[in-house]
């Protein structure tokens, strides 16, 4: 037997066997429930808010801020699962757990769809606006079944990518050089499950039934959880050795409980461990929290004794790999507002795209299936930049490409650029509304207007998403690279968040004038609404800019 040479193990706990485990073979099965994840996951997603506005008759702006809700609550979970994954459950029984709820989610909102007991009466065409909203059971019942489905894709997006990794020895140069692969596999699965997802599925659930879209994902879901349970005898697995996000916490709270005590003078009184194999010189920089390193006469007996007490006292090396978390929270905070365009593509667009023509010949294009454009740009951008502009930079400088805060700022500076389209493309569609007669459900413009802004989103995200990934993990200590995934996962959380506030308040402000989201966007301005985001997106990118001038590397700060 040749053992890995990290520390993994089998499923039995036994040192793994490089020869019958890991690998690719076995990271294949796990590629495959993230492909069956993001497939049901964005089919759910990019056409919710047309089976709440449509078919539960719910307002736009309502329905957009449930659909908002639902997405920021999903990422948001995954910090959750985060620390189940490595506190108590590990990363395999974590994706097996959460993968049946989500698969138990999207049967529950099939269901749903089928019992007509569970949806309002469809409108009467002949009287106008006699239309009924859901009532409070209906939406009960669909809230459980979103939410499960919301539960489930936190918990799985925490551990899929990390127990993917996992399967490769990174003390191997030849298995390190596989996981490179895994990656870029990883990421392709995704879009490719994305695209399936927007124009396959959605197009059932519009065309077919909603029953049959949603059925056929759950249906997938499981034969994805049945692919990745035939692994276990292949799996490596890692030993849970507690969560990052619980050292945060501990750190915090040590800094809070000494906050009144003197610093020493001689930074050697401090407490420090013999065990710690990273050392990372001390910065001036959020030196409040170095207070939780401070040894008062409560730790002294302890610390002699080898018992520590983490909640009071941590050592210099765990306070420093916060104080360099925390120098990530201002690129953090302004790489969110690119998330608040993302929900603009899944929601508002979405509903502009079901007023519009959107027939080529015989063949009607789904609303949600615009999103197609959005994940189509996304790859070609990427596309072209590692193929061609990589390229160009290693010939004419030596460089190999833009840095991941270069990428996050040219993000930024095109979902400007998308919203400023946004506003352009309604104010044109906003006109013809007005001279068209109210009871034309489909306006006489084409729906290819709206290309333009999913396009420039899709750039948009495609750019700040790989230079967002690369910057929290190469930038984060060596021991809180799962905590910085999780950091990286929360920017999408609240970008949702932010939408859901931008909406209240916007329909709040202009109630009492001309509402710009009312029920039927053909009668409100969400051209200004997008006009509003633009300008939003454009102080963000200056504050970026701020913000990444006054980043300090880690290698400029660290010694090793």
């Amino acid at each position: 037997m040749v053992s890995a040479s990290d520390d993994s193990v089998d499923c039995n706990g036994n040192p793994a066997d490089r020869s019958t485990t890991g690998g690719w073979f076995s990271a294949a099965s796990i590629l495959v429930v993230e492909l069956c994840e993001r497939l049901s996951s964005m089919a759910i997603g990019v056409n919710l808010v047309t089976y709440i506005h449509g078919t539960m008759h719910l307002p736009s702006a309502t329905a957009s801020t449930i659909v908002t809700n639902w997405g920021g609550f999903s990422f948001l979970l995954s910090i959750f699962g985060g620390i189940l994954a490595d506190t108590c459950l590990g990363r395999y029984w974590t994706i097996a757990i959460f993968a049946n709820v989500h698969a138990l989610g999207s049967g529950l909102l099939a269901i749903s769809t089928v019992l007509p007991h569970l949806r309002p009466p469809p409108c009467n065409p002949s009287v106008s606006n006699d239309c009924k909203e859901a009532n409070g059971m209906q939406m009960a019942v669909f809230y459980i079944a979103a939410y499960t489905v919301a539960l489930g894709l936190g918990g799985i997006k925490c551990s899929v990518s990390g127990f993917g990794a996992d399967q490769f020895d990174q003390k191997d140069e030849n298995e390190k050089a596989q996981m490179v692969h895994f990656f870029n596999r990883f990421y392709f699965f995704i879009s490719f499950g994305t695209l399936l997802a927007v124009t396959v599925f959605v197009y059932i659930q519009d065309k077919v039934a909603r029953v049959w879209g949603y059925g056929s994902i759950t249906v997938l879901m499981w034969l994805g959880v049945a692919m990745f349970l035939s692994g276990t005898r292949r799996y490596r697995y890692k030993k849970c050795v507690g969560s990052p996000a619980v050292q945060t916490l501990q750190v915090l709270v040590a800094a809070v409980r000494k906050r009144n005590l003197k610093f020493p003078s001689n930074v050697q009184q401090l407490y420090h461990t013999q065990s710690e194999e990273t050392k990372y010189p001390q910065n001036g920089r959020f030196s409040f929290l170095d207070k939780a390193s401070i040894i008062d006469e409560a730790d002294t007996a302890n610390v002699e004794s080898g018992i520590q007490n983490s909640w009071r006292l941590c050592s210099v090396t765990k306070v420093e790999e916060i104080k360099m978390m925390s120098r990530l929270l201002p690129i953090w905070a302004t790489t969110i507002m690119l998330w608040t365009v993302h929900a603009q593509m899944i929601t508002y667009s979405v509903l502009q795209a079901t007023t519009l023509e959107r027939s080529i010949g015989s063949f009607q294009i789904p609303p949600g299936s615009f999103n197609a454009f959005f994940i189509g740009a996304i790859l070609l951008s990427l596309g072209i930049y590692d193929r061609l502009v990589i390229h160009l930079f290693e010939k004419e400088s030596g460089n190999k490409g833009l840095t991941n805060l270069q990428k996050i700022g040219l993000g930024l500076i095109f979902s400007v650029l998308a919203m400023g389209v946004a506003a352009i493309v309604e104010v044109r569609r906003l006109k013809v509304a007005k001279s068209t007669s109210g009871a034309i459900s489909t306006l006489p413009m084409s729906g290819f207007y709206l290309v333009p802004q999913f396009a420039l989103a899709g750039v948009a995200e495609g750019f700040v998403y790989t230079g967002q990934l690369d910057f929290f993990l190469s930038e984060s200590p060596k021991g809180m690279k799962a905590i910085s995934t999780s950091l990286f996962l929360t920017t999408i959380a609240f970008g949702f968040f932010v939408s859901t506030l931008l909406v209240s308040i916007i329909k709040n402000v202009t109630a009492d004038k001309h509402n710009w989201l009312p029920a039927d966007i053909n009668n409100g301005r969400l051209d200004l609404f997008y006009g509003f985001i633009s300008l939003l997106c454009a102080i963000n990118l200056v504050l970026f800019i701020g913000c990444a001038r006054w980043f300090i590397r880690k290698k400029a700060q660290t010694s090793n």
